[in-house]
């Protein structure tokens, strides 16, 4: 088990005004949050990730670099000895110390990490590095601030399927998106070694769905996001009761996968 890391206090002009609790973070297109019928798709695809590799965490000091909302660090701290997490964004840091008060909160830059030289067991990264201008620089963070042996367990699109036959990404708050192939190579150069490379891809009743709805269950999503209208009940419903139960994590047949998913270690 590894000494616990209590973050320094926010100096005075970063003190964050608390939220009200019971209200989600809006959705803005940039980060999931839970709690809203219409988002559980994302939000599910998103907690797989944490729930498959949420051992990986235990008993160990964690760093959530892009906590986002919150509920993955809170899940983390569930196992962990201690969980410090990390965002630039001042409403979401405010979130989460009102929120989880299991996370020790602070507000920073992903590129430059305000933790000391080898000061944590586990780097968790999920749906974020798509988001970085200088990724590479935010992964050498990431290696500085491991101990000897350490793990960065990291999530984001699939270039592939994603933003499918694009130079740019068709979201807009995303900067560069990866194949498992570029992923591997960026975290090769920032003085990784790889030792898994997986994906999450629709189960059983997923594929039935995307078979109901025309084809694909997120293009049905998409269409009613754009149109700005209220959602058919039956979509609703449909999106509604996922689970983390309904997606699969597995390394085989990688290029198709929906996310990719990298375990990294320090040398």
């Amino acid at each position: 088990m590894s000494e616990a890391v209590i973050p320094a206090a926010p100096a005075a002009e970063e003190v964050l005004e608390p939220l009200d609790v019971l209200e989600p973070l809006p959705l803005t297109g940039e980060r999931t949050v839970p709690g809203i019928a219409e988002e559980n798709y994302w939000f599910r695809r998103h907690e797989i990730v944490y729930d498959r590799l949420l051992s990986r965490c235990a008993d160990g000091v964690v760093l959530e670099a892009g906590s986002g909302e919150g509920y993955g660090a809170n899940m983390i701290a569930g196992v962990a000895t201690a969980v410090v997490g990390l965002d630039y964004d001042r409403s979401a840091a405010a979130h989460v110390r009102a929120r989880y008060p299991r996370v020790a909160m602070i507000r920073g830059n992903l590129a430059t990490l305000p933790l000391a030289d080898s000061a944590v067991d586990t780097v968790v990264n999920f749906q974020v590095i798509e988001h970085l201008w200088d990724q590479l620089q935010f992964l050498r963070e990431c290696l500085r601030v491991l101990r000897p042996g350490g793990e960065l367990l990291i999530s984001t699109p699939n270039r592939i399927t994603f933003s499918p036959g694009r130079d740019t990404p068709l979201n807009p708050f995303h900067t560069r998106e990866l194949s498992a192939a570029e992923l591997t190579e960026l975290l090769v150069d920032a003085g990784f070694r790889v030792d898994l490379m997986t994906g999450v891809h629709h189960g059983p009743s997923l594929r039935a769905l995307d078979a109901k709805h025309g084809g694909s269950f997120i293009d049905a999503q998409i269409e009613r996001a754009l149109a700005g209208e209220p959602w058919p009940a039956e979509l609703t419903a449909d999106v509604a009761a996922i689970s983390v139960g309904d997606f699969e994590l597995t390394p085989e047949n990688i290029d198709a996968s929906l996310d990719l998913v990298a375990v990294a270690v320090k040398p």
